[in-house]
This record gives structure tokens, C-alpha cells and sequence, in this order.
């Protein structure tokens, strides 16, 4: 996800903005900076009367870093933060975002320099393919991204529901409940489970930074022995959810015949998990690969909110498939 907005290529660079631009880890006195950045960025692209209310009561920018402080990248000039890049890797499977700059200084390369260090830091991870979210009607944002070798290939649909408890519900388990070594056996079979649907995928990071930061938690539906999904959720204050969402971040359905009833079950204890917590809604990104997937969204109420481009590098699917029940978004 990008706010890396472009001004007109002749508009002259102020004098205060004369500095040379570097790019370095991004601090922990850098957040409330790097926050305003990506609201105000956001904000004024979409045309805000108040930029700075962009994604209110929902944090992207410390949750990110609190979960993987290595993969934040912040861009200085003049001594002043004017921009900054997350990279997280799931595994084998990186993606980049949001990548925001300080609106005075689009258009001035910042971005280039940003995706420079990103890249370093994908092949220092030995990540396999990478990807993000941007915006699909803005052929400058995936022009740049393009220059990266990132390729647009799929829609992704950012889609939300009430939450709706009912009774007869599948259980699940929840990671937070579990002991020491009952987590480690659930990461395990989290493992297994991504592997499968793509090599080298691994949530484990994403799911120990949930569980260390209290960002949320994460839900496991077993059969028996064999877990057959699990789903990685924000919610509450300072998460990617908010206070009154329950933001999927990541689902997978164990692949095979059943996995789209498998993929139903798992959505409905997202419900229950929403409803236990007393949120009032649900948020997940879904891409139109996984066209079977979205019909059964679709058939339980969720509608898309905002729509943009997943783009992939090297140019391949991945687990972007019709026979891959995965929720997930790159922003």
C-alpha cells in the first residue's frame, strides 16, 4: 500500500527541502512522526477535508514495527523524518507497505530509495516472491512499482461485515489459551498448513507478534488432531483492527476436496471470535483469484469497501489461486 504521490516533474524543490535524502532504520522516537505521515499521505490523496483522520482508532505504523522492527525503513532529510517503508515477511512470501511520504516532498524520488532498501532487506531474508497492495487506478503507483519488478496481476477486494453471533457455531481454539508447548505445536501445524498451499509460506512471525504485542490473537479450528484453518486477527486500540474491528490480516482453509466448507466454518469463527470480543464488525482482504473464495464471502454478507491491485514479484500466482481459500491483503 502506497501514498507515494506524484507533483508535477518541473515544480521546483523549496530550499528547505535541498538536503540529500537518506534512508536508515526507522526508531522508535520516529512513530508519531511516521504515523501523521502515513494519515496525512493517505488522507490527502483521497481527498479528505482532514487528512490526518485517515484510518482513525487503527494503527499501521507502530504495530508494524512493534512486530518486526528490522523490516521499517524511514527516509530523512534535513534531519526530519519525510517518509517511511514496512517489509514483512511471511516465510518465504515477503510484502511491502505502506510505503507513505510527506506530501511536500512527492515526486522528489523519496519512494525510489525507500524501494531500494526494501529490496535489500527481501534478499537478505531470502524471500521467494513478493508482493503489495496499491492502488489500481493510479498508473504512477504501479509504474514505479513496475520499475521494481513488481507486475500487477489480481483485484483485491478489502470487504467487511457486521458481525452476526449465532448459535451452533464450530469451536476453535484460541492461540493465547494455550501453554508453552501447546503453541509450538500449533505453529507447527500452522506451517504445514501454508506449506501446502504455497512453499515457504510461514505466518509464525505474524502470529508471535499478535500474541507478544496483544494486538489481537489468533484462532485455530482443529478436526480432531488435523487443524484444518486458523486465522490471525487485530483487534482493540493501537492494532491494525481498531477498537471496534476484527481485521483478518490472515486465514487459510486446509486445501483439498472440503475446503470451501472447510473455508465457510472458518469464517463463521471469525464471527464467534468477533462476537466474544464485543466488536461490531469484520474486515478481510480477499483476492478475485480466489474466485470461489470471494462467492462464498459474498454469500455471507461481507461487500467490498475499497478495491485495489495485488501486485507480484517475480510474475507468478503464488497461493493466488481459484483452489486456494486464503484471506489475506498486502497493504
Amino acid at each position: 500500500m502506497s501514498a507515494a504521490l506524484h507533483q508535477h516533474p518541473e515544480t521546483p524543490i523549496p530550499a528547505h527541502q535541498a538536503g540529500a535524502v537518506s534512508v536508515r532504520p526507522l526508531r522508535e522516537q520516529d512513530l508519531p512522526a511516521g504515523d501523521r505521515i502515513f494519515r496525512v499521505a493517505f488522507g490527502t490523496f483521497l481527498g479528505m477535508p482532514e487528512p490526518e483522520t485517515f484510518l482513525e482508532g487503527r494503527d499501521f505504523i507502530r504495530s508494524r514495527w512493534r512486530t518486526k522492527p528490522t523490516g521499517a525503513l524511514g527516509a530523512e532529510c534535513n534531519g526530519e523524518l519525510i517518509g517511511s517503508n514496512f517489509a514483512t515477511a511471511w516465510g518465504r512470501v515477503g510484502f511491502l507497505g505502506p510505503l507513505t511520504i510527506r506530501p511536500d516532498y512527492w515526486d522528489r524520488g523519496v519512494g525510489k530509495r525507500l524501494l531500494e532498501g526494501t529490496d535489500a532487506l527481501f534478499e537478505s531474508w531470502g524471500v521467494r516472491h513478493a508482493g503489495l497492495f496499491t492502488f489500481a487506478q493510479s498508473p504512477k503507483h504501479v509504474g514505479l512499482y513496475r520499475r521494481f519488478g513488481f507486475f500487477p496481476r489480481f483485484l483485491t477486494a478489502i470487504m467487511a461485515k457486521p458481525v452476526v453471533s449465532a448459535s451452533g457455531q464450530p469451536t476453535f481454539v484460541r492461540f493465547s489459551s494455550l501453554s508453552a508447548s501447546r503453541q509450538e505445536e500449533a505453529l507447527r501445524a500452522c506451517r504445514s498448513l501454508t506449506g501446502s498451499l504455497f512453499e515457504g509460506l510461514d505466518l509464525e512471525d505474524e502470529v508471535r507478534g499478535i500474541q507478544g504485542h496483544r494486538l489481537g490473537d489468533t484462532l485455530l479450528f482443529w478436526e480432531g488432531a488435523r487443524l484444518d484453518g486458523f486465522a490471525v486477527c487485530h483487534f482493540g486500540s493501537g492494532t491494525e483492527g481498531g477498537p471496534g474491528c476484527c481485521y483478518v490480516k490472515f486465514a487459510a482453509a486446509r486445501p483439498g476436496p472440503d475446503a470451501g466448507k472447510t473455508f465457510e466454518r472458518l469464517l463463521d469463527c471469525c464471527d464467534s471470535l468477533a462476537a466474544g470480543e464485543g466488536l461490531s464488525g469484520i474486515e478481510a482482504g480477499m483476492s478475485l483469484a480466489r474466485d470461489d473464495a470471494y462467492a462464498r464471502m459474498l454469500a455471507r454478507g461481507f461487500r467490498t469497501i475499497i478495491q485495489g491491485v495485488a501486485m507480484h514479484k517475480p510474475n507468478e500466482p503464488a497461493y493466488h489461486r481459484p483452489d486456494a481459500y486464503v484471506i489475506d491483503d498486502w497493504r
